[in-house]
């Protein structure tokens, strides 16, 4: 399943390294993808709460959220935005965490119900911040999302410095980040 945050469409320079990963991973994978356009899910706020709190989640998000914990591979993109990335995917990641669903809990600890053995997150940050920095949230809170939902391991692919590169710099980090990644999609 490709989770795909990339809010500017054909602009999209995280897209544009998703796009030939998705396609090598679709010579061995039936991919699925869900696009993100940030009118897609309800925040889980109270109302959401108080739903689910009562037994009611819509049915096509149950039928999403049991799509997402079988599918084989997750790969998710977003940009790198406010040091983590898009609201709509929290949002989305908030809707998708159902109980028996994508984890479980045993009273005494949590335990993860997707099948996936890994977790691949493409993304471009503009600015000079490496996967690892303690600027960068993103990476963290995947492998923690990835804990609780049993995803496996988390692999990050980023082209970095963007916005401060000339364009032919950014042609050549996002190149190098898309044979990075069809690498990785090697072993996915």
């Amino acid at each position: 399943m490709v989770i795909d945050a990339c809010m500017r469409g054909g602009d999209s320079r995280t897209r544009r390294i998703l796009e030939p990963l998705v396609a090598e991973l679709g010579k061995r994978y039936e991919i699925e993808t869900v696009r993100l356009d940030g009118g897609d899910y309800a925040a889980v706020g109270r109302k959401v709460l108080a739903e689910r709190s009562s037994g009611y989640v819509p049915e096509e998000t149950v039928a999403l959220a049991r799509r997402l914990a079988g599918a084989d591979r997750i790969v998710i993109a977003a940009p790198f935005w406010d040091m983590s990335f898009p609201a709509i995917l929290k949002v989305f990641i908030e809707n998708m965490s159902l109980y028996n669903i994508t984890f479980k809990d045993s009273g005494t600890h949590f335990e993860g119900l997707c099948r996936s053995e890994k977790l691949l997150y493409v993304t471009t940050r503009g600015m000079d911040v490496h996967t690892g920095d303690p600027l960068e949230a993103a990476t963290p809170y995947l492998k923690a999302l990835s804990a609780l939902w049993g995803c496996g391991e988390v692999i990050t692919v980023a082209a970095e410095n963007l916005d401060y590169s000339t364009p032919g710099e950014v042609d050549a980090k996002i190149a190098a980040a898309v044979a990075e990644g069809l690498e990785i999609c090697k072993i996915l």
